[in-house]
């Protein structure tokens, strides 16, 4: 297996999410090259290759793991295929980017980490709020101390349904709405505030719209107690119509701050303290302020790639691993608890739900 020059790359799907995944790598050339695909359905993956100049298509990603070329497999097919495909590269010697989220079910995810922990490859969690620039400017501030002891953090994503029809269905989905965007909001909100342990989970859920297409929701709440005190809020949305929602609200003892990926580029900030590297020698950042992003890479995917990339160099240490995924699958399965008993979904001590 190549060890110096870009990594090769592997990518499982031709929908949606590889579509994402394939752009970023093109976007970022210098530390990955995507030389393969796979999808089951011949037009789609010769499509997908030709689209985005891939010399190789597989129809049984199978066939694909057998490359010794490649190194990393990134999977982007629907969340009931994650665990065995991210078995399969672990036990082919591939280092694997897995989709939100990580898999269906908490044995699922024991044997993902496990398997990949025994082959001796990386199991990263594709999170993309952890490199969306407005929020990991966010973070960087809070980080600073600009706004003081944080006690709520709030993560919103709403449009009127999913990209890909197999997203209606439960069997493959494994949930609604929550399931599908409520994993990044649970995962952004443990993120922001530094991994704490999460103490309960409370969740309100329904199907207000399209109950004719699924047994799952299609709007929910989730409420994440944190062992700091803090506070997460999460809302999802596939009911909403008008188009697309997605933001954070930030709010601390000293400041507060909120982005919508949507609305400019720069994020509507106050703050008692000041931040910056030097903090007493930046009173310019007291006060009402608007930092601002790089808009080309508004929600972070280019970056995460290539972070990937650098982490099976070993140039970078993953910052969104499998571990940090089976929480997350830990708090959705809570919320579904909690919404079905109408009571709080969980304890958690060391960090882990119980």
């Amino acid at each position: 297996m190549a060890s110096k020059g870009r990594v090769k790359v592997g990518i499982i799907g031709s929908g949606f999410e590889a579509d994402i995944h394939a752009e970023s790598f093109r976007i970022m050339p210098d530390e990955a090259e995507v030389v393969a695909c796979a999808s089951p359905t011949k037009k789609h993956v010769e499509a997908f290759a030709k689209k985005y100049r891939i010399p190789s298509a597989f129809t049984d990603y199978r066939e694909m793991l057998e490359s010794p070329e490649i190194e990393m497999i990134t999977v982007a097919a629907p969340n009931y295929l994650h665990a065995q495909m991210t078995i399969d590269c672990a036990r082919a010697g591939k280092h694997v980017v897995c989709e939100k989220p990580l898999c269906i079910t908490l044995e699922e995810a024991d044997e993902m980490i496990d398997t990949c922990r025994k082959k001796g490859v990386l199991l990263m969690y594709a999170e993309e709020l952890f490199f969306t620039p407005k929020y990991v400017k966010a973070k960087e501030m809070a980080d600073q101390g600009a706004f003081g002891t944080l006690y709520m953090v709030k993560q919103s994503e709403k449009h009127f349904g999913p990209h890909e029809p197999w997203f209606w269905d439960v069997e493959r989905s494994g949930g609604g709405v929550f399931m599908d965007m409520g994993c990044h909001g649970i995962a952004f909100c443990y993120w922001f505030l530094g991994r704490p342990a999460i103490k309960s989970v409370f969740c309100h859920m329904n199907t207000h719209v399209h109950g004719d297409k699924t047994k799952g929701e299609d709007d929910s709440i989730c409420i994440l107690e944190f062992e700091n005190g803090a506070v997460g809020l999460v809302e999802d949305s596939w009911a909403r119509r008008g188009g697309m929602e997605d933001r954070i609200e930030v709010y601390g003892s000293d400041g507060l701050t909120y982005a919508d990926l949507h609305m400019g580029n720069a994020l509507p900030t106050y703050s008692e303290r000041g931040y910056g590297y030097a903090v007493e020698k930046a009173p310019s950042t007291m006060g009402w302020t608007y930092p601002v992003f790089e808009e080309l890479y508004n929600y972070g995917f280019p970056q995460e790639m290539r972070h990937f990339a650098r982490c099976v160099r070993g140039k970078e240490e993953p910052i969104a691993t499998g571990e940090d995924g089976r929480v997350v699958q830990e708090a959705l399965y809570a919320g579904y608890s909690s919404a079905s008993s109408g009571r709080r979904g969980c304890s958690c001590r060391s960090g882990r739900l119980e």
